[in-house]
């Protein structure tokens, strides 16, 4: 199982040590054919923009999509939710893979991150809360109907599922609880 984390931009070093605390090994990708070679993905958090330009100036764009709508294993956080956003508020380019309207810095901008409390769905199991970091995070307007929502910050939705996507707006790298990694490396194990 090869698991890798998108090193353009963002703290993918967080991401590579948290899913070593939950059994698995990650590798940078940076490149179309290291992305070719993973069996699951990382999008971290970071700067959306920035990635879809760096992604594009990569000619990576069009392979990340391929390897998406194929099946992929992906789990994105913060940044990594708005690049697979349906529709992004303000309105800006995404890959339009996850049907979510989400709304960019919607609980404020750096001085409003904050650490709290997530209603945790059952199927995460380990009691019914984690601890979610949300710095500059987005929030999630809208679910289509193929979305499972798996974890909520008051009503709103902040950990989802969708095919073979698991997303947060949160970063659940930075805290000691891995559920959401287990998650994650549970779905790469089955696929490819």
């Amino acid at each position: 199982m090869r698991v890798g984390v998108l090193a353009l931009q963002g703290d993918w070093q967080a991401h590579a040590a948290a899913l070593a605390r939950a059994g698995g090994a990650a590798e940078p990708v940076r490149t179309a054919p290291e992305l070719d070679a993973v069996d699951g993905l990382v999008l971290p958090g970071g700067e959306s923009t920035t990635m879809l330009n760096l992604l594009d100036h990569g000619a990576m764009t069009d392979a990340l999509r391929t390897r998406i709508e194929t099946g992929l294993p992906v789990l994105a956080t913060c940044a990594g939710i708005i690049l697979l956003a349906r529709e992004v508020v303000p309105e800006q380019p995404s890959l339009r893979l996850l049907d979510v309207t989400i709304e960019r810095n919607a609980y404020g901008r750096q001085l409003a991150s904050a650490v709290v409390e997530v209603r945790a769905a059952k199927e995460l199991g380990d009691g019914p809360t984690m601890e979610g970091v949300f710095i500059r995070a987005p929030r999630v307007r809208r679910t289509g109907p193929g979305v499972t929502v798996l974890g909520w910050r008051g009503e709103d939705p902040v950990l989802l599922e969708q095919g073979a996507v698991l997303a947060a707006t949160f970063h659940p790298e930075l805290t000691d609880d891995d559920r959401v990694q287990r998650r994650f490396l549970r779905r790469i194990g089955g696929s490819r």
